[in-house]
């Protein structure tokens, strides 16, 4: 694998963009530049997509076995190029090393599902209403997939769109996200290349969203746009390929809730709770939000979900027992801090944390908290906690519902039937049952309700989203026209 990602790839070349500002990609633990890129501007997208455009043409008629024999060369060179992974994971996107493995791990269970989509392009052979006709119907690739990465889980959010979209016989463009560039597109570039893939079947362009980033959505030749990301630019991100009649895949943001019911095991579900608030310094679109517990239990809960926050060791995210690292960039820091003290002063108890060393925010937890305070209504997407008291289910039902997301949540009650009704209550795409909110398994439907995105990643449903279908009629009989052609 080439590892110099000093420049961005398109059809098959390392070059520089032809940007004059460079794009510096800096360490956010410890503000290190770790190097530069000159970006990308309309001109290289506009080469990126035409490369595309072409090596698609081709791509997509290859016997499903080419196919599968790349997805499946890519699996190994990722099994045995593992430290260049995981390591660009710590130093690019402030991963912790458990974090790093974890991410690895899931984009390499993606890349392995995405590996037997091309035998898994089915179509269907379906009766007619007209006498001696058959109706076959196809499934095809879209053709050209633009792929905007986050810099959050930039790995496995990437893959499960670009494998998919290889998979299914579509090229891609990929876009990521300017604080990770190379964990969210150059190293995929790297990865396929040595891998083998044709020219032009994958290509990454680093460039500024804002020289970039509507062109990389209203150009003419993508069929499709995949993006992750806050709520806000795939609104925009939606309306511009609306314009344009492409379809979208979009994953979006998320007010997770985390409900604890009054039957509960508190030790089962303080712990779940730790790791779903906590795990990446919870920035993560399926972290848990706001912690809702039920009155009768809430002083002890929050007792032992305090205690085990306090366990976590936080700072430098290379020292492998590390769990809580830094957050991407300071604006992140000062955004979260400011909604802690705002709802510390609407009423909200700080009991751990509130504060920052450079971009390493402690873990922090309020309780005392109301639904309609900072904390609660924004998607905090750090490692502050908010918990909630409830008296009744439907209080909870409707606190739950009363924000505008719905990715994904938990439920946590001795009785499993009693907590999955309380799970078919709450408008999302995702819930879990004695668990926590941050789940992903390769083969199960990825994606949110509401504000958190339209579209879902994963199996048979990304299949539906990076494919589309022809209706092909056979008449293997002289049609009778009827009276059309009687005097």
């Amino acid at each position: 694998m080439n590892t110099d990602f000093s420049k961005i790839y398109i059809n098959g070349a390392w070059k520089s963009g032809s940007g004059d500002r460079s794009i510096k990609n800096i360490n956010p633990f410890n503000q290190e530049d770790i190097l530069e890129i000159k970006p990308a501007l309309k001109q290289d997208l506009d080469d990126a997509y035409k490369a595309a455009e072409l090596a698609q043409v081709k791509w997509a008629k290859e016997l499903p076995q080419v196919k599968r024999a790349l997805l499946e060369k890519a699996v190994q060179i990722m099994d045995e190029q593992k430290e260049i992974f995981t390591d660009w994971l710590v130093k690019e996107s402030g991963s912790t090393v458990f974090k790093a493995e974890a991410e690895y791990r899931a984009a390499m269970n993606v890349l392995k599902e995405a590996a037997t989509f091309p035998y898994r392009m089915e179509g269907k052979i379906l009766p007619s209403q007209t006498p001696g006709k058959e109706n076959r119907v196809y499934r095809e690739p879209l053709g050209v997939v633009g792929v905007i990465s986050p810099w959050n889980f930039p790995l496995h959010l990437a893959m499960r769109s670009i494998a998919s979209a290889i998979a299914t016989g579509n090229s891609v463009v990929i876009k990521p996200a300017t604080e990770t560039p190379v964990t969210g597109g150059l190293i995929f570039a790297s990865l396929f290349e040595a891998a083998g893939a044709p020219k032009g079947l994958v290509n990454t362009v680093v460039g500024r969203g804002s020289e970039i980033g509507d062109d990389m959505v209203t150009h003419k030749t993508p069929r499709l746009i995949s993006f992750t990301g806050s709520t806000e630019v795939g609104r925009r991100i939606g309306k511009l390929a609306g314009g344009e009649l492409k379809k979208t895949a979009l994953e979006l943001g998320g007010n997770n809730v985390f409900i604890v019911l009054e039957d509960a095991d508190i030790e089962q579900a303080a712990e779940s709770a730790v790791f779903g608030k906590f795990y990446h310094q919870g920035q993560i679109c399926m972290a848990i939000n706001r912690i809702f517990v039920h009155s009768s239990i809430y002083d002890q809960f929050a007792e032992r979900f305090i205690e085990k926050a306090k366990e976590l060791k936080y700072g430098n995210p290379a020292e492998a027992d590390t769990k809580v690292g830094p957050l991407i960039n300071r604006g992140q820091v000062d955004r979260i801090l400011e909604d802690v003290n705002e709802s510390v002063k609407q009423g909200a108890e700080l009991r751990l944390g509130g504060k920052a060393d450079g971009n390493v925010l402690e873990p922090t937890v309020l309780t005392g908290v109301t639904n309609d305070m900072p904390i609660a209504v924004n998607e905090i997407f750090g490692p502050a906690a908010a918990l909630i008291s409830f008296d009744s289910e439907e209080e909870v039902i409707e606190m739950a519902n009363a924000m505008p997301y719905g990715l994904s949540g938990a439920v946590h009650s001795s009785s499993i039937e009693h907590a999955t009704l309380v799970a078919h209550e709450i408008h999302t795409g995702m819930i879990h049952v004695n668990d926590q909110p941050v789940n992903e398994e390769p083969h199960m439907p990825f994606g949110g309700e509401k504000d958190s995105g339209i579209g879902r990643f994963n199996g048979e449903w990304a299949l539906e989203e990076f494919t589309t279908v022809k209706w092909v009629s056979v008449q293997h009989n002289r049609r009778n026209y009827g009276p059309f052609f009687k005097s």
